[in-house]
């Protein structure tokens, strides 16, 4: 019981470690709020900063993929889908729960959790919570393309 009331009074004294209301009050009308803000009427608070190694948004290099299917095997929740044709895969962030295995598994650095984390969203096949390529990764492993064979020769002119 010590213990309990030891942390109790430790976290009394502490900043918080989540997000307050960005405003004083919750506004009658979210646009209107908005639109004061924009004329700088009404100042904001400060989002608090993401924490070191935060795990948010999944992020994936399709061009880097090799198609090795470990964090397809690996994701507790299939939230990744194989997708045979391509050798590639697709990524549902409404069925992820932020693990992070799937990053921790891949040989080419192709996966990376970013900072997003404002991930609410009505449709949960919505375009921003499926993910079938966001572009290169910093710290991936860059794979060797396969020739396409000789360089084309310009015609002789005679």
């Amino acid at each position: 019981m010590w213990e309990a009331a030891k942390t109790i009074l430790k976290q009394l004294f502490q900043k918080p470690a989540t997000n307050i209301f960005p405003a004083k009050y919750a506004p009658v009308s979210t646009l209107s709020f908005l639109d004061r803000v924009a004329r700088q009427e009404v100042k904001l608070h400060p989002p608090v900063a993401v924490p070191p190694k935060f795990r948010g948004k999944i992020a994936y290099d399709r061009e880097n993929c090799s198609g090795c299917q470990q964090c397809y095997k690996i994701c507790p929740t299939h939230a990744i889908e194989w997708l045979p044709e391509e050798k590639k895969i697709k990524i549902f962030v409404s069925r992820c729960c932020f693990c992070a295995q799937c990053v921790d598994v891949c040989p080419v650095n192709t996966l990376a959790m970013t900072e997003e984390f404002l991930l609410a969203n009505y449709d949960k096949y919505a375009d921003a919570l499926v993910i079938v390529d966001s572009g290169e990764l910093p710290g991936s492993k860059k794979r060797k393309k396969p020739d396409s064979g000789a360089a084309e020769e310009p015609a002789n002119q005679s």
